[in-house]
């Protein structure tokens, strides 16, 4: 089959991608954004990507167009898709018919920790000799790739509640039908898809309503938005998880305050101890997440918990780029009030009294449109100083956040600008956090780079 990609170079789309190569399948694709590493990992594997969105780009002899949710109507290349009747599907219902559809998947939704929670389950099963095949919107570090077919009948993979396409407004993980599914938590975000929380909440019983009876789903205790979403009604045996209380099915014990060390129980019963090198209440979360839901296609909890001392975390999931003279980067895709807190709160917990400086950009479609603009200046009170990307066509003042942090926090309006105030700051032991959900005009490499001129 000859398949032409719209929209290629996203994190999902790129998966898609992998996956239809590996299949065999013949891959061309464009994008608007086409740079490294997303483009040269594709070209890498002989398939053709084109800058720009252009309808002679289309091959004439193509089987299938994949069209990403970037794309929409009014855009050239798709009215002539279109008009010339070319046969045509979304990335989620070409995963699920081609890829999917007779496999044993084990899916991760929420609205936090979805790529830290899925890698940590696919390297579970990798683990244990199970080869999943997996597509998850990060890159783990212990694969080095987002997805991968799998010798196997399991399947992977990070279930995302934004939309479809242009012609499917449902949440993508409504195609994949999971037997085993996680949820992890679940808040008001993607504001320019959803007009409320309880529009979010329908989407997600949406997905509720494809677990077969002889499936599992497992949910975070603690969040009551999740319970709403079971109470709407549920078919699936649910087993539950919390990283602080000690009535669900899974729970822990710390055994010291950063979360490098914890034991596991299943119902009460010592499972064992995980002993790694993330940090955070919510990787705990995390990690109780992917132990019981490998439980489910039949790994044992303790080496589940063994596989996870192994686990070397997420590219851009707090990974540290690199450290120059004693001050270190970090790189975050933290782009939501909660996501921020619990990233500092665990990077607090690790360095003590040491600076933290804050970098964000405000890039999601959420941010920019200022739906979090009032909680902002409290999920970043545990830096030391904050520095605010002021990025063209924001729709709303950074200064409501300045003025609320009074002289922490201050707004700066090019990447380089920021570089050179870091630099101009830095001391031993600072930690420079950097958090974005995009590449940030390569602004990591930038400072390392001038650290080290100055350093």
């Amino acid at each position: 089959m000859k398949v032409h990609i719209l929209g290629i170079c996203g994190t999902f789309m790129g998966g898609v991608a992998t996956l239809a190569r590996a299949e065999g399948h013949e891959v061309s694709g464009a994008d608007e954004n086409v740079y490294p590493p997303m483009s040269t990992l594709l070209e890498s594997q002989g398939i053709d990507i084109q800058q720009g969105f252009h309808s002679s780009d289309i091959p004439k002899d193509v089987d299938q167009v994949v069209v990403g949710n970037v794309m929409t109507r009014g855009k050239a290349v798709v009215e002539d898709m279109l008009d010339q009747r070319l046969r045509y599907t979304s990335g989620p219902q070409w995963l699920y018919e081609n890829v999917l559809q007779d496999r044993w998947v084990l899916a991760v939704a929420g609205t936090h920790g979805k790529t830290t929670t899925a890698s940590m389950l696919a390297w579970i099963l990798e683990y244990a000799k199970m080869s999943p095949g997996f597509l998850i919107g990060g890159v783990p570090e212990n694969f080095g790739v987002s997805a991968r077919l799998g010798d196997t009948p399991f399947f992977v993979v990070e279930a995302d509640e934004y939309d479809t396409a242009f012609f499917d407004k449902r949440s993508k993980f409504v195609h994949y039908h999971p037997r085993t599914l996680v949820l992890n938590n679940l808040e008001y975000d993607h504001a320019d898809i959803f007009p409320d929380l309880d529009a979010i909440k329908t989407q997600f019983h949406h997905l509720m309503r494809t677990v077969p009876s002889n499936g599992l789903v497992v949910s975070n205790s603690e969040e009551s938005n999740l319970q709403d979403v079971l109470d709407k009604g549920c078919w699936t045996p649910v087993e539950t998880f919390a990283s602080s209380s000690p009535d669900a099915t899974w729970t822990v014990e710390l055994k010291d305050e950063f979360g490098g060390e914890f034991e596991v129980y299943l119902k009460g019963e010592l499972q064992g101890t995980v002993s790694w090198s993330l940090m955070g209440q919510h990787n705990i979360s995390n990690a109780l997440a992917s132990i019981a839901a490998a439980r489910h296609v039949g790994v044992p909890a303790e080496h589940a918990i063994d596989a996870l001392s192994e686990f070397k975390g997420v590219k851009r999931r707090m990974q540290l780029r690199g450290e120059v003279g004693g001050v270190r980067v970090y790189d975050d895709f933290a782009h939501h009030p909660t996501a921020i807190e619990t990233t500092l709160s665990g990077l607090r917990k690790n360095v003590g009294d040491k600076r933290i400086v804050a970098i964000l950009e405000p890039r999601s479609n959420t941010m920019r449109m200022g739906v979090h603009e009032g909680r902002l200046a409290e999920s970043l009170a545990l830096a030391d100083e904050v520095i605010l990307f002021q990025p063209e066509g924001l729709d709303w003042d950074l200064h409501h956040v300045t003025d609320a942090m009074s002289d922490k926090a201050k707004i700066l309006e090019s990447t380089d600008a920021i570089v050179d105030y870091l630099v101009s700051i830095a001391t031993t032991g600072d930690q420079f956090l950097i958090m974005s959900n995009g590449g940030f005009g390569g602004i990591h490499d930038k400072l390392l780079t001038g650290l080290e001129a100055k350093l």
